[in-house]
């Protein structure tokens, strides 16, 4: 197994990734605009950085990440937004691969930490999370505000 950076040759692949992450969380398991992907990873602007394991040509999941600034002081942070293996490659060790490499991500950009959240209807994430010896933390609540309809 191989983990990449995502180029712009692999939007379609990202975009199935993506109705597959829709799916595992009861949406519609269509796949994200590819327009919208190439826009946000590969555009004058890039927001997030998508790492996809690979065996062969077989893409088996991903990991997306973006960096946070300010973290502690002037520290920069790095962000895992989505951790995703496909359904028949899990409890292959994918998922802590794509960590160590979010985390290498990290601390090759001069990261001080790496922060994450996670679904509480998730136990397979929150076991895979607890398995790396992390644990959540109370006393910073999440919150969301729609921007757009």
């Amino acid at each position: 197994m191989r983990i990449e950076k995502a180029t712009e040759a692999d939007v379609d692949a990202i975009s199935g990734l993506l109705g597959e992450v829709e799916a595992y969380y009861g949406g519609p398991a269509d796949p994200a605009d590819p327009g919208q992907i190439r826009a946000a990873l590969f555009g004058p602007q890039p927001v997030a950085t998508v790492l996809i394991a690979r065996e062969g040509d077989e893409v088996l999941g991903f990991a997306s990440y973006s960096f946070l600034w300010p973290a502690a002081g002037a520290d920069t942070s790095i962000f895992l937004k989505e951790l995703f293996v496909r359904e028949d490659h899990r409890r292959g060790g994918v998922a802590g691969q794509l960590m160590e490499a979010v985390q290498q991500a990290g601390q090759v950009a001069g990261c001080s930490r790496l922060e994450w959240t996670a679904d509480a209807d998730n136990p397979a994430a929150l076991n895979f999370y607890t398995a790396l010896g992390v644990e959540p933390r109370k006393d910073k609540p999440f919150y969301r505000l729609p921007l757009a309809d």
